[in-house]
Formats: C-alpha cells, sequence, structure tokens
C-alpha cells in the first residue's frame, strides 16, 4: 500500500461521476439503454489485486453491455434498489442483500444489470485484477482485450483494444 493511503472508504465519502465522463476517450454510450454513475473504490484505498467500485444504474437502463470475462471473475453486491441480472440466456430479479457471481468463461457467462426500478439501484462490484484480460460483447459480435501496465508516471494505464469480424468497431457499436 502506498504511504498515506487510507485503506478504508466510506460509502458516504464516494465521489459518482457519470459513466461517459470516466472514460472521455470512448465515444459516448446509446443514452436510451445506457446510464449509470460510477464510484472507484479499489485504487482509492491501495488495492492491488482486487478491483472494486459502486455503480448507480439510472432507471430502466443499464451500466454496461452484456459481456464475459475469459480470465477476470466478478462478485456483485446489490447495496439498493431493484433490478435483473441477465447471465447468458437466463434473467433474474435481483434486490437490495443479493450476492451475484459472474465467474468467467464464454456467452453462457455474459451478464449485465438492468434497474427494473423506479429509484436508485447501487451495486457493488468486485474482481480480480488480473494485467490482461479478453471480454466478449456476445449481442454485438465484438471481443476486447485490456491490458494492465504502468505508465510514465509510475501509474497503473490500462491499454485496450476491441475487434469485430466485419471491422474495427467502437465500444458501443451495436449495443
Amino acid at each position: 500500500m502506498e504511504t498515506g493511503t487510507r485503506p478504508i472508504i466510506n460509502l458516504d465519502e464516494l465521489e459518482f461521476m457519470r459513466w461517459d465522463q470516466r472514460f472521455t476517450h470512448q465515444q459516448p454510450p446509446p443514452h436510451e439503454r445506457y446510464g449509470a454513475d460510477v464510484a472507484d473504490i479499489g485504487r482509492k484505498i491501495g488495492a492491488k489485486k482486487l478491483g472494486y467500485n459502486v455503480t448507480q444504474i439510472d432507471p430502466g437502463k443499464s451500466a454496461y453491455p452484456a459481456h464475459a470475462h475469459r480470465i477476470n471473475e466478478e462478485m456483485f453486491l446489490v447495496l439498493e434498489g431493484e433490478g435483473e441480472l441477465r447471465v447468458g440466456d437466463q434473467r433474474f430479479p435481483v434486490r437490495s442483500g443479493d450476492v451475484c457471481a459472474c465467474p468467467p468463461g464464454g456467452p453462457e457467462t455474459a451478464h449485465q444489470f438492468k434497474n427494473t426500478g423506479s429509484g436508485p439501484f447501487k451495486v457493488l462490484s468486485v474482481s480480480t485484477f488480473e494485467p490482461v484480460d479478453v471480454i466478449d460483447y456476445p449481442d454485438s459480435n465484438k471481443t476486447a482485450y485490456g491490458v494492465l501496465t504502468t505508465g510514465p508516471d509510475g501509474k497503473p494505464q490500462l491499454k485496450r483494444g476491441i475487434a469485430r469480424n466485419d471491422g474495427q468497431p467502437g465500444y458501443w457499436d451495436g449495443e
């Protein structure tokens, strides 16, 4: 842990940022289907091998496209509200207090949350933080890769790419 890093943060101290403001280097999501605010936790408290954040998903929307990690595993804890968890071809209602496992795999593990309620839907996400991952997006026939490296300033830097058989798509193309 870096000197001076406090290993504790309270949920009321989180700083939420609109998803598309966090990733300004990417095209914006289709706002009719996607909308969320994300608060980083892991890096703020000095995590090295796990990534964690809280995502607050807008009513009637999802935060991310359905996706399956080939390497990293994710666990989710629903903190507030009610929604739906899609895993592969199945859909499960979820509510505050539910814990959900999303192990690595293929299309059968592709997962996506949707806020089916009219109020806040907050989810704590915890994932392994392997330096290389491959992510499949079955709805849009895309595959992405991410490689975590160290930047010139000594801070973590994510390099990523995305591809589809019919050309080089943007992240939100086809979603």
